[in-house]
């Protein structure tokens, strides 16, 4: 099969690791890549991967050049390119590629919609309202004491979400996105969210239409710093399986969610064919969604795709064909844990082109992959070129010693600025 996928980050970087070691493929290309997806090789052939200079959300560019080269699979990564509607484009030519259709990213690219959605077919989550007028919105704030989460209604970057604490942060997180225009036409309408209690941590399942395969649970690290302090981000480190639910609490919640939402799909004509990955806090009631992703986490693919003993390949072909219901998921028992390097002043401003030393070294370490997310060759070197540069990555037999092999990787390896979290999976360490 000749494959090529889109998208130039660490997910990205997961994604082609493990399609790269199907039988079934042969040839692969990655639009636009990174300098780490770029040194993977296929296994059934020793062929390279070739990273193409075409932007993510360059639609038709894309197309041509899946036309071009005869793609048999279009692997979709990002959000945006699914927001912008890739998945109908390919499909209306001839194209077999992977992902929701624009209808279906919805789930994703307006909190309005999913708000609505969940509220409309019963799925358990926080109480909200929707709103365009700033007035409006911070009376509504007001009646919750001030805890809430503000979120733009569009994509933001994973960053358009304010937690707020008190009536006076509302109010500025409300006037940041409605009346400033902080995330742009993202922010044309809000979603404001009670603020729930609990441990938030990533469910993900793979959707064939009519039915979702659950993954095991993940828990991201939204903030900058440790103990859940500073400013959102993308996502600054994840481990899977978390201690939080077990299988049958797992299994409870997916009937929870996933069964409403599956006839809730089916009652307003959505087919959804990609990865939903619902943002979930246990509360004392129960599992409540606090929001929808349409396509894999980012860090979270590294955690599950280095734990997926499935051939990748052939889980999106069923998620495609509708035939989920005969695959079953096969998971390693290990404990996979990544920690992201991020470059100085992230999630605000920073420098780009630093360049980064001991990679080699880090890769010489056993049960350990570190995935590439912000980077680009400059000569013979390797330099920073993006907020998140790095997800180093590393499994073993428990928590303790995934999270040691990880922060031995991310110890060898130095660029001018590197910042990144200590405490990663310390929450369920804290419950041993």
């Amino acid at each position: 099969m000749k494959l090529l996928v889109i998208g130039s980050g660490g997910r990205e970087h997961a994604l082609v690791w493990k399609l790269a070691q199907s039988p079934h493929a042969r040839q692969m290309w990655c639009a636009p890549g990174n300098a780490g997806i770029a040194t993977e090789r296929l296994a059934s052939n020793g062929a390279a991967v070739e990273c193409v200079p075409i932007g993510a959300e360059e639609l038709p560019k894309l197309l041509a050049f899946a036309q071009e080269k005869k793609i048999n699979l279009t692997v979709v990564g990002p959000d945006n390119p699914l927001a912008l509607g890739i998945v109908d484009l390919f499909q209306s030519n001839g194209q077999r590629i992977w992902g929701p259709n624009q209808s279906a990213a919805r789930f994703e690219s307006s909190k309005v919609f999913s708000q609505r959605f969940m509220e409309e077919h019963g799925i358990p989550t926080a109480r909200s309202g929707t709103f365009a007028d700033a007035a409006e919105a911070k009376r509504f704030a007001e009646s919750l004491g001030g805890r809430c989460a503000v979120k733009a209604d569009g994509l933001a970057l994973g960053k358009g979400v304010l937690v707020c604490s008190s009536v006076a942060e509302a109010a500025k997180a409300i006037d940041e996105i409605l009346v400033a225009k902080a995330f742009g036409a993202a922010g044309s309408r809000i979603v404001i969210q009670e603020y729930l209690e609990g441990m938030e941590i990533s469910l993900h399942a793979l959707c064939d239409g009519k039915t979702a395969r659950l993954f095991p649970t993940s828990q991201d690290h939204k903030r900058a710093l440790d103990g859940d302090r500073g400013l959102n981000t993308g996502g600054m480190g994840t481990y899977s399986p978390t201690p939080f639910l077990n299988d049958a609490q797992l299994a409870d919640a997916g009937r929870r969610i996933l069964d409403p939402w599956l006839r809730g799909c089916v009652a307003e004509g959505i087919e959804f064919r990609g990865i939903l990955y619902p943002g979930v806090m246990l509360t004392k009631e129960g599992p409540k969604v606090i929001e929808f992703n349409a396509r894999f986490g980012d860090p979270e693919a590294q955690v599950y795709l280095t734990r997926l003993e499935n051939d990748l390949i052939e889980l999106l072909d069923a998620s495609l064909s509708g035939t989920l219901d005969r695959a079953e998921l096969k998971w390693s028992p290990s404990v996979s844990v990544c920690v992201v390097m991020a470059s100085g002043g992230y999630p605000g401003s920073y420098a780009k082109g630093k360049p980064i030393h001991g990679l080699d070294a880090a890769a010489q370490l056993a049960n350990t992959k570190v995935f590439h997310a912000g980077t680009a060759r400059a000569g013979e070197d390797v330099v920073t070129s993006g907020g998140r540069v790095l997800g180093v990555t590393a499994w073993g037999a428990d928590l303790s010693a995934a999270r040691a092999a990880a922060y031995a990787a991310v110890e060898r390896i130095e660029f001018e600025g590197a910042q990144f979290r200590r405490d990663i999976g310390a929450k369920a360490m804290a419950r041993d």
